[in-house]
């Protein structure tokens, strides 16, 4: 047996999301079955380091996995990307020890999240982007994200669909980018951790102080509230990228 870690990065419109699913087609199913192809088994068991949901993107997700058999990494990477389709690419592959795992060895996760400011929806950002034509203040905006830093308690951020109880988290980084030749807002987060749309709902959140219809440090009165409701919208899957994990 081998140990592998592989990095890849993705396309998620044509994806039902990262975990595998019956009659879906996601990116974890397209990964076991070219591993199983390798090995000429069935499928090969991966671990990912989190899921993504149908849409979201990623520029540097992490796997990790036993072959069956010894390839050295470069060939790894040389034959997996050979079976793998257009919207997936093995952007590394390292032989690592066997108790690494893709999601327990992260010690923390960047994420980007890019806003499209025109007017209209933009026919070839509309996949890449979440879409806001409203008047923005991004001086509000760099206040309000001071207090995402930090360790908080985010259950006013997260889905309601999550299981996981311990809603703290520590942001180590929270920045905005006025990307103006590209007329987008590009928003990036560095934390130990993240729930179930966390991001996504920050950015909504964000994005409605930007634009004055709420407080500048609304942030602070819901981490106290601890209401997912009080922080109402969700920004849209096709924005949201998982750039690197940290191990």
């Amino acid at each position: 047996m081998t140990h592998f870690k592989l990095t890849l990065a993705y396309d998620g419109t044509n994806f039902a999301g990262y975990q595998i699913q019956p009659h879906q087609r996601t990116v974890q199913g397209v990964l076991q079955k070219a591993l199983g192809k390798m090995a000429k088994v069935d499928s090969i068991h991966i671990d990912g380091s989190g899921r993504t949901d149908s849409g979201v993107h990623a520029l540097g997700q992490v796997v990790s996995f036993d072959y069956p058999g010894e390839i050295p990494a470069r060939a790894m990477r040389l034959a997996m990307n050979s079976l793998m389709p257009l919207d997936i690419e093995i952007l590394d592959a390292e032989i690592v020890p066997a108790d690494f795992h893709a999601r327990y060895s992260a010690k923390g996760k960047r994420y980007l999240y890019r806003v499209a400011r025109g007017r209209f929806t933009d026919p070839f950002k509309r996949l890449y982007t979440g879409h806001y034509p409203y008047g923005l203040d991004v001086d509000r905006i760099r206040t309000a994200l001071k207090d995402v830093v930090g360790t908080h308690d985010f259950t006013s951020f997260a889905a309601s669909g999550g299981v996981i109880e311990d809603k703290v988290r520590t942001i180590y980084e929270a920045t905005v980018q006025d990307d103006q030749p590209n007329n987008e807002l590009v928003f990036e987060f560095y934390g130990n951790g993240f729930l179930y749309n966390m991001v996504r709902i920050i950015v909504a959140t964000l994005l409605e102080i930007g634009n004055g219809r709420r407080d500048v440090h609304d942030f602070l009165r819901l981490y106290e509230v601890k209401d997912r409701q009080q922080a109402r919208g969700t920004a849209p899957a096709s924005g949201l990228y998982l750039k690197e994990v940290y191990y």
